[in-house]
């Protein structure tokens, strides 16, 4: 079954859950929240399959990530996710310092349908922050044989 049609059956039995207990529209909507975040945050790479170190910070969109690549060919996606009602709000910061010795490297923020927006891809810095729109909202880094390193911190 796909993620899609579990989560639309999910909703559809917590909808009805619901609707036999007596929630509230925001209690609906705060549990919708939260199925729709949880599979959102399946959409990050695993700590496991990462290739250097990521710290936590309030949730998934937030936190710090290092890492020393050699030859690495592939796409990581560091933070984000779907909420609708983000508790820390919509605006992040991200920092970003970024070495690229071979190959190429851009560190990336992709939102919804959006074509994704580069941040960085040379050697250098970067800082910002924006506000995330609704929908789903992820910054990564896409690699092609790159050996350097990349610091990014989002706050």
């Amino acid at each position: 079954m796909s993620v899609k049609k579990g989560l639309v059956l999910l909703t559809l039995s917590l909808l009805g859950v619901c609707t036999l207990s007596g929630c509230t529209k925001d209690e609906v909507l705060d549990h919708y929240n939260n199925i729709v975040q949880s599979v959102g945050s399946s959409e990050l790479t695993g700590n496991l399959s990462l290739q250097g170190k990521k710290e936590k910070g309030i949730d998934d969109y937030t936190g710090s990530y290092q890492a020393d690549y050699k030859g690495f060919s592939d796409t990581e996606y560091l933070f984000g996710g779907t909420s609708i009602k983000r508790e820390a709000g919509k605006e992040i910061s991200i920092t970003c310092n970024l070495e690229v010795d071979e190959g190429t490297a851009k560190v990336f923020w992709s939102s919804g349908a959006e074509e994704p927006v580069t941040l960085i891809e040379t050697t250098g810095k970067y800082k910002d922050t924006f506000t995330l729109p609704d929908g789903g909202n992820y910054i990564g880094i896409e690699c092609e044989n790159f050996t350097g390193n990349v610091e990014i911190s989002v706050k």
